[in-house]
């Protein structure tokens, strides 16, 4: 067990609600429930999350600073849990047939995380590994914040100003905040309503280019999982590595993010294009469009990693027979198929 003090992200998805839930519930189905939802959550964390125990009703995970590069991914992954505990919450609502308090309760209950970077130590503990240290200390005490009281929010997610330096990341509409607590001063907190971000992921526009409207279909499988690759078809130096461009400037970033309406300037040789993000479904599917063309990345867990499938459009007026050949000139000629295998093997070797 390594005894060196680490540094990275600690994490708590914590369910709200469920203690007042427990409240005059028939336990079985109480805990039938809690259980389904944990799975849920341990399933979205890891990978690239490490879980360190199960907490009564929260997940505590963490992850070493040099596994997450691109601050935005550890946002998105929260974002994506939320969503799919929402999901999920709203499914057994709709197939359970009890009538019990427990099961007729199940929409009171919702999620929030607390995010902390700091420093810890592994430590084991009856052949357990358990994370010590005050900065563990401090990410469970913000369990317990003012921010429910002083917003009405039930679904948040609090970053501490160490947490939120260390991810880079610029957020609009945060709530921000000071705890204070005995031995740990005060504590700068900013958070975000969930509520608000899971209304923004399900009314927005869906653009997605089907394998059957296509002019092109490119299909690799590669030796990660989706959060793994989605770095490296987003994250900005990643991209550069095997794509075919000489530059990529972000021009645009709507909330301060990488998401829908995000756009970037890509240069190709001495040609420069805009590229902008129209659909944006983290590690499910992305869609970007050029002055020419519509693009879709899809990310497919596979046994063993990921199926990533590209699916291409030209927006012209001409019929399918020529649209498709200019697409095979247009990818002969930019080495498309050569990049996507440089990318099955960046990954390949990331992973080693």
């Amino acid at each position: 067990m390594n005894q060196e003090p680490q540094h990275g992200y600690l994490i708590l998805a914590d369910i709200s609600g469920y203690t007042s839930y427990l409240a005059g519930v028939e336990l079985t189905h109480a805990q039938d429930i809690l259980a389904e939802l944990l799975e849920l959550i341990v399933e979205r964390f890891a990978p690239p999350l490490t879980i360190a125990k199960l907490e009564g009703d929260a997940v505590f995970a963490y992850v070493y600073q040099t596994e997450v590069p691109r601050g935005e991914t550890l946002l998105e992954l929260l974002e994506s849990t939320y969503l799919a505990f929402r999901d999920r919450v709203e499914s057994i609502r709709r197939r359970t047939t009890c009538e019990c308090n427990a099961c007729r309760a199940i929409p009171g209950l919702d999620l929030k995380f607390i995010l902390h970077y700091g420093e810890y130590l592994l430590q084991n503990v009856s052949g357990r590994t358990e994370l010590v240290g005050s900065d563990v200390n401090l990410v469970h005490r913000l369990l317990k914040t003012h921010v429910s009281a002083e917003t009405g929010w039930v679904a948040y997610a609090l970053f501490t100003n160490s947490c939120l330096a260390q991810l880079n990341l610029q957020l609009d509409r945060l709530h921000v905040g000071v705890e204070s607590y005995e031995h740990l001063g005060d504590i700068e907190t900013f958070s975000l309503d969930l509520h608000a971000c899971y209304q923004q992921m399900v009314s927005a526009r869906r653009v997605f280019i089907s394998p059957e409207e296509a002019d092109s279909v490119i299909t690799r499988t590669v030796a990660a999982p989706p959060v793994a690759l989605w770095e490296w078809l987003n994250d900005i130096q990643k991209r550069l590595s095997w794509e075919n461009y000489n530059d990529i400037r972000p021009i645009g970033r709507p909330g301060g993010r990488l998401g829908a309406g995000a756009r970037n300037h890509c240069a190709h040789g001495k040609n420069l294009v805009e590229e902008t993000i129209l659909d944006w479904q983290p590690f499910e599917y992305y869609t970007s469009e050029y002055p020419m063309a519509i693009q879709s990345h899809q990310l497919e867990p596979v046994a063993g990693g990921t199926q990533l499938n590209v699916y291409f459009k030209l927006k012209m007026a001409l019929p399918r027979s020529l649209t498709r050949l200019i697409v095979q000139i247009m990818s002969r000629w930019m080495n498309v198929e050569q990049q996507y295998d440089t990318l099955v093997r960046l990954v390949a070797e990331e992973a080693e």
